[in-house]
């Protein structure tokens, strides 16, 4: 209730309407292809039309489905962060940070949603939308979504600045604080967060199809930055191979085939977006360039394929084949989007 008390008070203060629903729980291209984006039908009914990508996407109120499906959101507000559920049941959205936290919803497949968490200083979702871990204060928690439910909470005491990343092989990452190197893999035990032994890693990307773990590491004397793979026993190295040197920040993902790290950084005297081949981590082999850098998630929709909003708000598919033959990765122009929409790209599906 003190949550549910302060959340609603701190929307008042910051002139923010609360979201409806149930009660919340606490927290440079060589071509362009352009596709047509149009308003969504009215709330009655979703709409229909030629697909805009093969992942789903949120354009401002309305999420446009790989089918061609335009849904409505009723009821939400802003969206950062999106994963569409399987069997065609809707959609978890995560709301960008505010005076009143992070908010997470259930959205059905009409658009309805209701809130299942509010209140929260981060929010991260596991790849199948099946678990959510959140964090508020010292608090640090996970919870199983059945039926669009949140069950089986557990808790943990973390420090303040602790922040969960995702979810590793139903473990969740936690970063120990924003400013310095260091994570740990917290495996929803309750009590306080054993914060390990990691002071060296300053990104971590994913995990490969064996568990192991994409990373960007600090280490040696001088001191230097360079990409490898950790054991998930420890975040210790998985081997002595130490890869390119990224220098960059911001998101990046593993392809789901474990081949390929799609990540900002640097290639040559290019900085942005790059593709590196964790099959060749060798520092003398330059990640590939693809374009600008990316911004919010890196979402794959096949092992060949990703998709990502870059620094300029367009929509980016970054095809394999074609970054690797020289080609820049292709943007994707949406006729019709409003000035001010940065697409959101949906993972799962």
């Amino acid at each position: 209730m003190v949550v549910v008390l302060a959340t609603a008070a701190a929307m008042q203060l910051g002139g923010e309407r609360p979201p409806t629903g149930s009660t919340v729980v606490i927290g440079e291209p060589d071509s362009e292809s352009t596709v047509t984006w149009a308003p969504s039908s009215p709330p009655t009914g979703p709409g229909t039309g030629a697909p805009l990508a093969d992942v789903d996407l949120v354009l401002g109120g309305t999420i446009a489905t790989a089918q061609g499906r335009r849904v409505p959101l009723v009821d939400t507000g802003g969206i950062e962060r999106a994963h569409r559920l399987a069997d065609d049941r809707g959609w978890l959205v995560i709301g960008p940070p505010s005076l009143a936290g992070r908010f997470l919803w259930a959205v059905a497949p009409d658009g309805t949603a209701r809130v299942l968490l509010g209140g929260a200083d981060e929010i991260v979702l596991d790849e199948g939308g099946q678990q959510v871990a959140w964090k508020q204060g010292t608090a640090l928690a996970a919870a199983k979504v059945v039926n669009k439910e949140l069950v089986a909470t557990v808790r943990a005491e973390a420090p303040a600045e602790a922040v969960p990343l995702r979810f590793v092989g139903g473990a969740v990452l936690v970063r120990l604080a924003p400013d310095r190197p260091g994570h740990v893999l917290w495996r929803l035990q309750p009590g306080p967060l054993d914060p390990g032994t990691d002071r060296a890693s300053n990104r971590i990307f994913g995990a490969l199809p064996d568990g192991r773990l994409v990373a960007e590491i600090t280490e040696g004397s001088p001191e230097k930055s360079c990409l490898t793979v950790l054991n998930p026993a420890g975040l210790t190295p998985a081997g002595r191979e130490c890869g390119p040197q990224l220098s960059g920040d911001g998101p990046g993902s593993v392809s789901p085939d474990g081949r390929w790290l799609l990540v900002n950084g640097r290639s040559g005297r290019q900085e942005g977006a790059v593709l590196v081949d964790l099959r060749r981590l060798d520092p003398s082999v330059d990640p590939v360039p693809v374009g600008l850098a990316a911004t919010g998630d890196v979402v794959w929709s096949r092992p060949g394929t990703a998709y990502y909003a870059d620094a300029a708000g367009r929509l980016i598919r970054m095809d394999v084949d074609r970054v690797t033959a020289g080609r820049p990765a292709e943007p994707l122009v949406i006729a019709g989007l409003p000035d001010g929409i940065r697409p959101v790209v949906v993972s799962g599906g």
